[in-house]
């Protein structure tokens, strides 16, 4: 019967997540996630060949995390596109909030992540993520009767953009969410998009 890895994959993410928010995307090495663990060295080279790997991973892990939740708002758009609209600019905040150390990580960006030297598929798991997301945008933007060039950029600004502008501001100060701050997303989303 085999044994048990005495420490798992996650472990060593959610240990990479932490030195990321604390001290930037720098701070996450291989020896230093390793000691966040308690692991000995070695055995993170069990489950990443490299750096490279691990920041990839670190990445995709939580964008994917956010993404699952915000994708499942977007779709509503088909029963309510209002009301998918601006739960969707909420969830930005009340995600951030929940996981204040995620959010830090997805602030950083992909780039930060050394997302140049991503292996094909990770960067295709990357890529098809961000199609998914534009893809639901776009559709709640149609859903919402908002045409012409300006469409995009108006939903992106809307649910994206604004959003990440107050939760950014919060998180790099160190400050927690005030609790308006769902609203303020809401309200921005409503203001933007007349829904």
């Amino acid at each position: 019967m085999a044994r048990q890895p005495r420490f798992t994959t996650d472990q060593f993410l959610d240990a990479a997540v932490r030195k990321a928010a604390a001290a930037g995307p720098a701070a996450v090495t291989m020896s230093a996630v390793a000691a966040e663990v308690g692991a000995p060295s070695g055995s993170i080279y069990h489950r990443f060949a490299g750096r490279t790997e691990l920041l990839a991973e670190t990445w995709l892990r939580t964008v994917e995390a956010f993404q699952e939740g915000y994708l499942v708002l977007l779709a509503g758009a088909d029963r309510d596109a209002a009301q998918s609209a601006r739960a969707a600019a909420r969830h930005v905040v009340a995600w951030s909030r929940a996981e204040p150390a995620r959010a830090t990580v997805l602030l950083h960006g992909a780039d930060a992540f050394d997302r140049a030297r991503w292996s094909g598929p990770q960067g295709a798991r990357a890529d098809a993520g961000n199609r998914r997301v534009h893809a639901a945008l776009a559709e709640l933007a149609a859903a919402l009767g908002l045409r012409g060039p300006e469409a995009a950029d108006r939903i992106a600004l809307a649910l994206i953009d604004l959003p990440l502008a107050l939760v950014r501001r919060h998180l790099r100060s160190g400050s927690a969410l005030p609790a308006h701050a769902e609203d303020l997303a809401e309200q921005g989303a409503t203001a933007l998009l007349n829904c």
